[in-house]
C-alpha cells in the first residue's frame, strides 16, 4: 500500500510558487528593459534627400527675385489728349511698328478749329496794324527831323553872322546896336537849336517804345496762335518717338477730355527689369550692385538702379538696368527672373541653403555618418545667407555631409537609416 508523504506535496508547491515567482520577476525585467530600448530609427530612400557637403571658402551672397522686363521711364511716350475731342479715325493697331511722325489716330474737335482760324487772323490784323503803326511814327519821325534841320540851318547862318558883326563892331563899321541884335538872334536860335536836339531823342525813344508796345502785342497774340494751331495739330495724334506702339485704348466715336491717355509707345531695345524681391532679403540690396536677369531665352547683365523704399505684398520692387545685349525676344511684360550680388565672404564655412532655416538663426540638420548608411540629427548655427548657400557658424566642420531636402515627417526622431 503507498505512503502518504505529506512533506513532498509541500515542496511541490514550494517549487510552483517559486516558478511562477521566478517568471513575473523576469517578466517584468523584460518589460522594463524593453520600454527602455529607443525606437528603431526609420528608413529613407537615399535618392529621395538632397545632400551637400560642408564647404570652407569664398561664398558669393545673392538674393533672387521674379518680375518682368519695363521700358525705361526714359522710353516711353504716354499721349495724353490736349483738348477735348471725338475720335474718328484710328490708323496704328497695338503692336504696330512707327517712326516718330507716324499719325496714331485722327480726332475732331470744330472749337478748336474755329479758335486756331480766329488766332491766325487775330495774328494778321496785329501784324498789320504793327506795321501801319511803323510807318506812320517814321514819318512823324521824318517831319520832325525837316523843322530842326530848319532850325539848325539857321541857327548856323545866324552863328556866323553873329561873328561877321562883331567884327565890323570891332573895326567901327557898324553900330553896337546892330552888333547886339546879331548876337540876339544867334543865342536865340542855339537854344532852339538845343530843344529841337532834345525834342528828336525824345520823340525817337516814345517811337521806339510804341513799336515796342505794338511788337508785345503781336508776340501775344503770335503765342497765342501757335499754340491754337498746336492745338490743331495735336488732333492728329502722332507717335513722337521711334518704337512699338503697344496700348491705345480708344475706338471710333469716343470722346475724350482733356488729359485723357490717348496711346503708349515704347522703345523695345531700352528695356529694364522689375524685381520683386522678398522684403527679408531686401535689406542689403544697394543701388550699383551687379545683377544678372535671365529672360529663359538668355541672360544679359544689369546694375540695380533703384530700390523702392515701399513694401508691397511682401516684397520690395528692384529696378534693374540692363547693361548688356537683349537676348532674342525680349520683350516688354516678359517675365524674368534675376539674381543681384550683394557681397563676397571669404574663408568662410558653407553649404547649400537648406529646405527650411532663416539666416543668423539656429537649425537642425541630419548630417550624415562617416559610412553614409545613417544620419544623427545635430543643431547648426548659420550666418548671412545667399540664393543657394548659407554660412554655417557652428555645429558642422570643413568635409561633414548633411541633408538639405525638407524633413519635417522625421521631427520625432534624432536618427535615421538611409537606403
Amino acid at each position: 500500500m503507498d505512503i502518504a508523504r505529506p512533506e513532498f506535496k509541500r515542496q511541490k508547491r514550494r517549487k510552483q510558487i517559486i516558478g511562477v515567482t521566478i517568471g513575473i520577476i523576469c517578466l517584468g525585467l523584460v518589460t522594463i528593459g524593453v520600454s527602455r530600448l529607443k525606437p528603431a530609427a526609420p528608413t529613407v530612400e537615399r535618392s529621395t534627400v538632397w545632400t551637400d557637403t560642408v564647404k570652407r571658402g569664398s561664398m558669393l551672397r545673392q538674393v533672387r527675385g521674379l518680375g518682368t522686363l519695363i521700358p525705361s521711364q526714359e522710353f516711353i511716350r504716354q499721349i495724353p489728349a490736349e483738348t477735348e475731342a471725338t475720335v474718328v479715325r484710328i490708323r496704328m493697331l497695338p503692336g504696330s511698328k512707327v517712326q516718330a511722325d507716324t499719325i496714331l489716330l485722327e480726332m475732331s474737335n470744330p472749337q478748336v478749329e474755329q479758335a486756331a482760324l480766329d488766332a491766325r487772323l487775330q495774328l494778321k490784323a496785329a501784324e498789320a496794324a504793327l506795321q501801319s503803326q511803323h510807318v506812320k511814327l517814321q514819318s512823324d519821325l521824318m517831319n520832325q527831323k525837316a523843322g530842326a534841320a530848319t532850325v539848325t540851318a539857321d541857327y548856323s547862318q545866324a552863328q556866323r553872322q553873329s561873328e561877321t558883326d562883331k567884327a565890323l563892331y570891332d573895326l567901327g563899321v557898324i553900330s553896337g546896336l546892330a552888333y547886339k541884335n546879331s548876337k540876339s538872334k544867334a543865342d536865340e536860335l542855339t537854344t532852339r537849336n538845343n530843344i529841337e536836339g532834345e525834342r528828336l531823342d525824345i520823340n525817337q525813344k516814345a517811337i521806339e517804345s510804341q513799336i515796342a508796345e505794338q511788337q508785345a502785342r503781336v508776340d501775344q497774340i503770335r503765342a497765342l496762335s501757335e499754340l491754337k494751331a498746336k492745338q490743331l495739330d495735336a488732333l492728329r495724334v502722332r507717335a513722337g518717338i521711334e518704337g512699338i506702339l503697344v496700348d491705345l485704348p480708344l475706338q471710333v466715336g469716343q470722346h475724350v477730355l482733356p488729359g485723357a491717355m490717348l496711346a503708349k509707345v515704347v522703345q523695345p531695345d531700352h528695356l529694364m527689369a522689375a524685381l520683386k524681391v522678398a522684403e527679408t532679403q531686401a535689406r542689403d540690396v544697394q543701388i550699383g550692385q551687379p545683377a544678372l536677369v535671365d529672360t529663359h531665352n538668355g541672360t544679359v547683365a544689369g546694375a540695380v538702379t533703384r530700390v523702392d523704399p515701399a513694401v508691397q505684398n511682401g516684397t520690395v520692387t528692384v529696378d534693374v538696368k540692363l547693361t548688356g545685349e537683349l537676348p532674342k525676344g525680349a520683350r516688354p511684360d516678359l517675365s524674368v527672373d534675376g539674381t543681384v550680388d550683394l557681397e563676397r565672404l571669404d574663408d568662410v564655412l558653407y553649404v547649400g541653403r537648406p529646405a527650411f532655416g532663416q539666416e543668423s538663426s539656429t537649425i537642425s540638420l541630419f548630417k550624415l555618418d562617416a559610412d553614409g548608411k545613417g544620419a544623427v540629427r545635430v543643431p547648426v548655427k548659420v550666418g548671412r545667407a545667399s540664393v543657394n548657400s548659407i554660412q554655417v557658424l557652428e555645429g558642422l566642420h570643413q568635409g561633414d555631409t548633411v541633408i538639405l531636402s525638407d524633413m519635417s515627417r522625421n521631427d520625432n526622431t534624432d536618427r535615421i537609416r538611409l537606403d
